[in-house]
């Protein structure tokens, strides 16, 4: 099977309008680049986006959310995008946030196979609202559902062309366990190597879990907000 695609925009060939995607990334550290300017580029619109954050207003899922090309979104920060703000407050974008060590088990749940779990967190909060709750070893704990995407977009330092995939420090939050929640998982990699050119040991994401890839380029990997400290 060749899970090679020349570009982003052939490797996001079958994207709908109202498809389901989790995307990749913390901050803007770790975002799949090529895919969402792909998606961009592609138009495709009432999009449900699962991602911990949505960029900010003209970096990362930023660019969709500005072209009102997402209808949904499931995060757990959101404070860098005015967008996102504005159009929460006017109704236009839907929210569901959820908390982050919450949002990371629900993703890995749904590519574990596991339905539901229960966890303290948020317990006595609007995030318990119409949810069942149950005692455990005596802490009140709250039912969360695993969450599923149409495609997983996910962003990592190396790949082989059998869909193994290497990622590097901060871009490790979310892309792996996204990977494995997608029904197809589309990958791009900064370098794409030959099947045994990886060490076994350091691959974090098996080919199993990832139908297509593609080698990235041109990445501007920006910076929220640069702080410099002072020299001595």
């Amino acid at each position: 099977m060749n899970k090679v695609y020349a570009s982003a925009a052939e490797a996001i060939f079958d994207l709908q309008d109202g498809a389901t995607l989790m995307v990749g990334g913390f901050g803007l550290c770790g975002n799949p680049e090529n895919l969402i300017k792909a998606v961009s580029d592609r138009g495709t619109t009432g999009l449900t986006v699962i991602s911990n954050n949505c960029g900010i207003d003209d970096k990362g899922l930023g660019i969709l959310l500005q072209a009102r090309q997402i209808k949904a979104m499931k995060s757990s920060y959101v404070g860098e995008n005015k967008n996102f703000e504005q159009q929460f407050l006017s109704g236009e974008l839907e929210v569901e946030l959820i908390p982050q060590g919450t949002l990371a088990e629900r993703i890995r749940a749904g590519g574990a196979g596991i339905p539901a779990f229960f966890t303290p967190t948020g317990y006595g909060t609007v995030v318990a609202d119409g949810k069942d709750t149950r005692e455990y070893n005596g802490r009140m704990c709250v039912l969360e559902t695993a969450l599923h995407a149409d495609f997983s977009l996910v962003k990592a330092w190396k790949g082989d062309t059998h869909g193994n995939l290497i990622f590097r420090k901060t871009a490790r939050n979310f892309n792996p366990m996204m990977a494995t929640a997608g029904a197809i998982t589309i990958a791009e990699v900064e370098e794409l190597v030959e099947p045994g050119q990886l060490d076994a040991d350091q691959i974090h994401t098996s080919g199993i879990f990832v139908q297509r890839i593609i080698r990235g380029g041109d990445y501007e990997k920006p910076i929220e907000q640069r702080t410099i400290r002072a020299r001595g």
